[in-house]
């Protein structure tokens, strides 16, 4: 068995015997057509480990917090999914230009509070990312909370997360690109 395999099969292990905020049940796995579907809109692949979280696991409701957002359909209708919450971001810029979301970035998890755990599509090992923007600066609200996705899962099954450990001595990295990504992919404001 692989590592992915299994790591995976951990993930499925404690999502199906937790539930996050009290959801009723684990949703069903996503199919081919849905993972297609969500690419296509973001007009990014997802990196393999997340695609198979969503294809194998379950259609978000597991993980850390309030656990991963759904892929592309909301269901419960008042949970954004990850693609539309995504799109909306990018778009919001228009609105608010000097808060811009990087391109390739896609939330996956949200902390509440305008706090969301996202995956950087682009970087070779899923990076993923902590959007904090509550201290009011956007080229202060962009932390990396962990190397690459299969370690922020790591972290989740061995309850040794940021969000379990509450260290208030903790200092999170500053992710470094992200005026890099937006200046670049920046949308124009109308």
């Amino acid at each position: 068995m692989t590592e992915n395999e299994q790591l995976l099969a951990g993930v499925a292990a404690k999502a199906a015997t937790t539930r996050p905020w009290g959801r009723p049940a684990l949703p069903d796995p996503v199919g081919e057509d849905t993972v297609a579907r969500a690419e296509a809109a973001l007009g990014f692949r997802l990196p393999p480990l997340l695609a198979d979280l969503y294809l194998r696991i379950g259609d978000g409701g597991f993980g850390p917090e309030y656990g991963l957002l759904p892929l592309f359909d909301s269901t419960p209708a008042d949970e954004p999914a990850a693609v539309t919450q995504y799109l909306a971001n990018r778009e919001s810029v228009r609105d608010d230009p000097d808060w811009p979301w990087p391109e390739g970035v896609l939330p996956i998890s949200h902390w509440g509070c305008a706090m969301y755990a996202c995956v950087d599509c682009h970087s070779p090992q899923a990076t993923v990312l902590l959007f904090e923007p509550n201290p009011g600066d956007p080229d202060q609200a962009w932390f990396v909370d962990a190397p690459g996705l299969a370690d922020w899962l790591h972290t989740w099954l061995d309850g040794t997360g940021w969000y379990d450990v509450m260290d208030e001595d903790l200092k999170m990295t500053p992710w470094t690109e992200f005026r890099i990504r937006t200046a670049v992919n920046r949308m124009p404001t109308q």
